[in-house]
């Protein structure tokens, strides 16, 4: 179910493209399996989100591959810190964020009626990022 917040992200996409958002897809045979997004917000943090994949490929690795490759983006265009809002339920997405060195971190509001749950990376100093092997 969209909430008036993802309506509003989805409107402005292309506004967020031309600040430096980015969005990955992981295809097969021309379909999708998994998209994710990462834009800045600014200050040094983007955000991570709209992670989804299809539910009839599961366990395929195209959620990590897509958040692999958006953590990466950020961090390549200057992130120092990476944000996440999402839903405890989804346990396969807290797998991934959890996976990929992300910590829980605890919110006054989160904004969303669906979301109770936040986490963050912070980025090393200095150091690059390849989310894939730290995923792995």
């Amino acid at each position: 179910m969209l909430e008036k917040g993802d309506l509003e992200t989805f409107s402005r996409i292309e506004a967020d493209l031309e600040s430096g958002a980015m969005i990955f897809f992981a295809l097969e045979d021309g379909a999708v399996m998994a998209t994710c997004m990462a834009k800045p917000l600014g200050g040094g943090t983007w955000e991570l989100c709209k992670l989804a994949a299809d539910k009839r490929l599961p366990h395929r690795g195209a959620g990590s591959a897509v958040f692999a490759a958006a953590m990466n983006w950020a961090v390549e265009h200057g992130a120092a810190r990476l944000f996440i809002l999402s839903n405890s339920r989804l346990t396969a997405a807290v797998h991934i964020y959890e996976k990929f060195g992300f910590r829980e971190v605890k919110l006054d509001d989160y904004g969303y009626d669906r979301g109770d749950i936040a986490f963050e990376y912070i980025v090393p100093r200095g150091a690059g990022c390849d989310a894939r092997a730290a995923g792995q």
